[in-house]
């Protein structure tokens, strides 16, 4: 029991050192304050528009917080790893007495802290902004943030395995392609049952659409899930439906994970 507090202990500590690098990160700054500008930019397109003011407030608060909430992911995933290597910092943490695999969780734990904050703080911002309008930050908002947080999460996890043998910028790359490739995995699935049909191409492309994270799983403009219409305005998906999206981020996840510790115990660091 001593030796799991203890463990604990120090990945809470790695934990906690990551979380606060991240706040200090003025790229990081920038990039929510870009995201609060999409949301304030909203109200302007608002004013512009005949009765729509809250729906396009949501629809680029959410965009808002989707998409710079991705750039911070990958910027965060492949930067606070690599960067304890470039500074050396590194050497001076594996001797003492803590597995690699716990420095490699400690630093995942302390990105999932990072963004959970910047989640809610954006969160908060676009309530606000949805309140100035007179309208409602309803629970249809709250799922559609928390799935765009599992998103983030999953992506995190997938930058971190690159990143645990490779370059950041190769690693980036990596997790944006495969982020590129989730979304999409809808039209290459139609792609694979139609102009390939039959075909060992078709047999393939299939094997590897199972393999890859379905990131259009936490989409929530426009997709569709067994013909419901994942909408912040009319029908959504369910809590249990969000509870299924959470089972699979975190077991694809752990995975990843798991992956990145068995490589990065590898590492050679001489």
């Amino acid at each position: 029991m001593n030796a799991v507090l203890q463990m604990m202990d120090r990945v809470w500590a790695i934990a906690l050192n990551t979380f606060r690098e991240a706040v200090r990160n003025k790229v990081l700054a920038i990039l929510v304050l870009f995201a609060v500008a999409l949301m304030g930019f909203s109200l302007v397109l608002g004013q512009l528009s005949l009765h729509e003011e809250v729906r396009i407030i949501k629809d680029l608060g959410l965009a808002g917080i989707s998409i710079f909430g991705v750039i911070i992911a990958l910027f965060l995933g492949v930067n606070l790893l690599s960067k304890e290597l470039d500074r050396k910092t590194v050497y001076a943490i594996v001797p003492k007495p803590l597995h690699r695999w716990e420095f490699l969780l400690g630093k995942y734990v302390g990105l999932v802290v990072t963004m959970t904050a910047l989640i809610v703080l954006m969160s908060l911002v676009l309530a606000g902004f949805l309140a100035m309008q007179g309208g409602r930050h309803g629970v249809t908002m709250i799922r559609a943030e928390v799935l765009i947080w599992l998103e983030l999460l999953l992506l995190m996890a997938v930058a971190m395995l690159f990143s645990s043998f490779s370059s950041p910028w190769l690693s980036a790359m990596f997790a944006g392609a495969l982020w590129v490739i989730g979304r999409n995995t809808a039209e290459l699935e139609a792609f694979a049952g139609g102009k390939l049909a039959g075909s060992a191409g078709g047999g393939v492309l299939r094997v590897v659409l199972e393999l890859l994270p379905d990131f259009r799983m936490f989409f929530v403009s426009g997709a569709n899930f067994d013909e419901a219409v994942v909408s912040v305005h009319d029908s959504f998906v369910t809590w249990s439906y969000v509870g299924n999206a959470a089972l699979y981020a975190a077991s694809y996840s752990a995975t990843c994970l798991l992956i990145a510790m068995f490589l990065f115990a590898r590492r050679d660091f001489t």
